[in-house]
């Protein structure tokens, strides 16, 4: 990674040979990408000085503030569905708009240890309570639905579904004992022992492409669009990687 590190501060330096004017940048990211956001931020100021402040959420309700004023120069968000929206109303920059990770869904349980064991219970009913982000703004909360369509036992277990504000929330059910067993972002349990949850196949739920775009207010912000460009390097590529994710 030092290597990487070094190579991007040299691509960064040929392409700024002028004195670089550090720059604030303010990030709206959605909540599953609170671990990598941080030491992505932390890397892209050490390389180029720019002082970034990040702001997390569930992706729906940043879509909100953000349409209502909010002073976000970058987007990261948890789906394509509110960077396309934000384009397509002229809040975002055309053609900004790419996919920086691919998120993973677990099915996480602090009491059980083997994926069978916890597929097993989920089936059973054997439980109080199961965590989920509200499926409506957030894109993790809406493929945890989709799992338990497609497993054929969502309407058995309704009534057993507590909905956290964002998926912070929810691993917070799980942490402090609310749920017994929920769904969160693989990213957020990366370093937890394994067996205590279950990543499910990707093929149970529709792809969690988190895509990234350029917002009006940053368009006159160079820091901003040298974020964006940070997020598509090596360097960046094997932080998101490191934290669980794919990458297309």
């Amino acid at each position: 990674m030092l290597l990487k590190k070094i190579q991007f501060l040299l691509l960064f330096l040929f392409f700024n040979f002028h004195i670089v004017h550090a720059e604030k940048l303010l990030v709206a990211v959605a909540s599953n990408f609170v671990a990598p956001a941080k030491e992505l931020s932390q890397e892209f100021s050490w390389i180029t000085s720019h002082n970034v402040s990040l702001s997390f959420g569930s992706t729906g309700k940043l879509y909100a503030q953000i349409v209502h004023g909010a002073p976000f120069q970058v987007f990261l968000a948890a789906d394509q569905e509110r960077p396309f929206k934000l384009v397509s109303e002229g809040i975002a920059e055309k053609g900004s708009q790419f996919t920086y990770a691919l998120g993973r869904i677990v099915l996480y349980s602090p009491r059980v240890e083997t994926d069978q064991q916890r597929l097993e219970i989920l089936k059973s009913n054997e439980f109080a309570r199961m965590a989920i982000a509200n499926p409506t703004t957030a894109p993790y909360g809406r493929a945890a639905l989709e799992v338990l369509q497609n497993l054929v036992i969502l309407e058995n277990l309704s009534t057993r579904i507590i909905q956290g504000d964002n998926i912070a929330q929810t691993l917070q059910f799980l942490s402090t004992g609310n749920a017994e067993l929920g769904f969160v972002s693989r990213s957020q349990v990366i370093n937890i022992d394994p067996d205590l949850y279950w990543t499910i196949p990707a093929d149970l739920h529709t792809p969690i492409q988190q895509d990234a775009v350029l917002l009006q207010k940053g368009l006159d912000t160079k820091a901003a669009r040298e974020f964006l460009e940070f997020l598509k390097s090596d360097l960046a590529r094997e932080i998101i990687q490191s934290f669980g994710y794919d990458l297309e």
